[in-house]
């Protein structure tokens, strides 16, 4: 049958499945590892032949360090450690490990040096300017004030990691029905376009549908769209020593934006970079196997957003990348990424008994949802099982 994309959902109407789950993005998929791995009898409905989402659309960027002190931290800790363990079994690779944050101001440095302080830098270095030079001499940013690194966070490549996992858990007894838009939800029943799904319970993953299942839910928690613009990039002749971000990211990131120490960066930002500001821009840089650079990138918000990428928000990405790493290499490709947003960075809800919502809405699904199905199936299922009790 080929991949996980190659078959209709035949047959599959009249079996019984413990979980049906709405939305092949990374977050139906971790819900559908979390499922195999008790042993659930379970099927994934996408809408689409195939994931087309904020899944393949980001920088498979899966990073610890920055996200929000608390909950978010830790479910990022444990999902790099699920993905590092699933990646050998299904055939992705981890296209690099670790981030460097370049300090190109000195304000960035207290940032810096008070997240070393929290539990949240156990493992991270605080290195000097020179330090960082030496360290990093691909590195070549204009001004240098010193950088933190990180052996925590890790890489995979988006666009395949996601179509390889579906077809190992395919491989693994997951069935996966494509093409098929689901219309309503109530288990035992499923009802799609193309028949009736039966199972116990349900998991809707609905990425940045804000309207077609269950949209009170949705609406409720003030969720809306982000769009971003992404790059990547010609090889730039080096190889990158992990993931880079720079003074910008220090204002967006919540494990640092939240720390006290950050106002002052933000305030010579709002002198110095105004116009980064203003469209959410900030910088990520990581490499694939072929040496290309995925960069990006800006945040728009709204209900329903254009499709369209500006040329003067991606000439201020990439003068941000010049002022970082000292390089500008020719665009290979330009896309547009989409998630929801909140100001939570996610949230379950239960409509029914048997169902769960869960959308990510902090556009960090690739670094927590393999903690968060793992928190949702242990719900759901303990949750049932106490009912029946």
């Amino acid at each position: 049958m080929g991949g996980p994309f190659s078959f209709q959902a035949v047959c599959m109407h009249s079996k019984p499945y413990d979980l049906a789950i709405v939305g092949s993005g990374i977050l139906g998929l971790a819900h559908a590892l979390a499922a195999l791995k008790l042993g659930l009898r379970t099927v994934v409905i996408e809408r689409d032949a195939r994931p087309v989402g904020a899944s393949i659309r980001n920088f498979g960027f899966v990073t610890i360090t920055g996200q929000r002190r608390g909950t978010s931290w830790a479910r990022a800790k444990r999902s790099a450690q699920v993905w590092a363990e699933v990646a050998t079994r299904a055939g992705m690779e981890i296209e690099h490990r670790g981030l460097v944050v370049i300090g190109r101001r000195p304000e960035a440095m207290p940032i810096l040096e008070s997240f070393c302080e929290t539990e949240m830098g156990h493992g991270c270095e605080l290195l000097s300017a020179r330090v960082a030079r030496d360290r990093f001499p691909m590195l070549r940013p204009a001004t240098l004030a010193g950088a933190l690194w990180s052996s925590h966070d890790l890489r995979v490549e988006s666009r395949t990691a996601i179509p390889r996992l579906a077809a190992w858990l395919k491989s693994q007894g997951v069935d996966f029905i494509f093409s098929t838009a689901v219309r309503a939800v109530s288990p035992p029943r499923i009802e799609t376009a193309d028949g009736t799904v039966h199972a116990g319970a349900a998991i809707v993953c609905p990425g940045d549908d804000l309207v077609t299942l269950f949209p009170q839910v949705i609406a409720a928690r003030g969720v809306r769209r982000c769009k971003l613009q992404m790059l990547r990039l010609a090889d730039p002749g080096f190889r990158l020593p992990g993931s880079v971000m720079s003074d910008l990211s220090l204002v967006r990131y919540r494990g640092y934006a939240d720390l006290p120490q950050s106002l002052a960066l933000r305030t010579r930002l709002e002198q110095e970079q105004p116009s980064h500001l203003a469209h959410g821009i900030h910088l990520i840089v990581v490499q694939s196997a072929d040496g290309s650079l995925v960069v990006g990138d800006s945040h728009h918000y709204g209900v329903t957003l254009d499709p369209f990428a500006e040329s003067a928000i991606e000439d201020l990405i990439l003068e941000e990348l010049r002022d970082t790493l000292g390089v500008r290499p020719p665009v290979l490709e330009r896309w547009t990424g989409t998630y929801a947003s909140a100001t939570d960075d996610m949230f379950t809800d239960a409509p029914e008994p048997a169902v769960r919502v869960v959308m990510v809405t902090g556009g960090n699904g690739a670094s927590t949802s393999f903690a968060i199905a793992e928190e949702t199936i242990a719900d759901l299922f303990e949750t049932r099982q106490g009912d029946a009790a």
